[in-house]
């Protein structure tokens, strides 16, 4: 997901930030909000935050895309934060990345449509749509597994609108064809510690997925 400075089109990065500013305005807001009703949402968000980075920059390249594959972390964030927070958290821990080898300046705005908007925004629905007609664990797995694999499908499509305009549908799924060997048992991965981290909170800090869920 790891897009790196130069792969992209500079009109196509402006395009990426543009898309992610309403996303980033409405995150600060909501942070904002919650920190005025709730002085322990800042650490909690500054702790998911931190894991977030963690998560996603490993990495295992991926030379038919130019790009990585990881886990994202950015669906587990969600259930916990709210969806639009985990977007500003996650732009935060792409945007040091960045200076770690994994992804670019240029691409930031990319890396964060696909998985800090795409990534966040399925996974978070995944387990709002399920989180009442399955087990915890099961929601947050498979929001976990959802918002990892949206991912990829995503930073493959930006992939293929930026490098091969006229004909996107098939470089898409060829772009996408590459993350499958690595992504497909990281997704897997995903799954489970989002089920672990989520099962977890809920039998002991049940509160902190109320908050996450009362402000999506």
């Amino acid at each position: 997901m790891h897009i790196s400075d130069g792969i992209l089109p500079l009109v196509w990065c402006g395009i990426w930030y543009a898309v992610c500013i309403p996303f980033w305005i409405v995150g600060v807001r909501e942070i904002r909000k919650r920190t005025k009703e709730d002085p322990k949402y800042l650490p909690t968000l500054a702790m998911i935050g931190a894991a977030v980075f963690v998560i996603s920059v490993w990495h295992i390249p991926v030379p038919v895309t130019g790009s990585c594959s990881h886990p994202v972390g950015t669906p587990m964030a969600a259930i916990i934060v709210g969806p639009f927070a985990t977007v500003v958290i996650s732009s935060i821990a792409l945007f040091f990345q960045a200076f770690l080898g994994h992804g670019g300046i240029t691409t930031l705005g990319a890396n964060t449509f696909s998985m800090g908007v795409v990534g966040t925004f399925t996974g978070y629905l995944t387990y709002i749509l399920l989180k009442n007609r399955a087990p915890v664990w099961l929601s947050a797995g498979l929001a976990g597994f959802v918002g990892d694999i949206m991912t990829y499908v995503t930073s493959a499509l930006e992939l293929a609108l930026g490098l091969n305009p006229h004909s996107v549908v098939y470089h898409w799924w060829l772009y996408f064809l590459g993350y499958g060997p690595t992504q497909i048992p990281i997704a897997l991965a995903e799954f489970a510690f989002t089920a672990g981290v989520v099962s977890y909170i809920a039998e002991n800090r049940p509160e902190l997925l109320k908050v996450g869920v009362a402000h999506g």
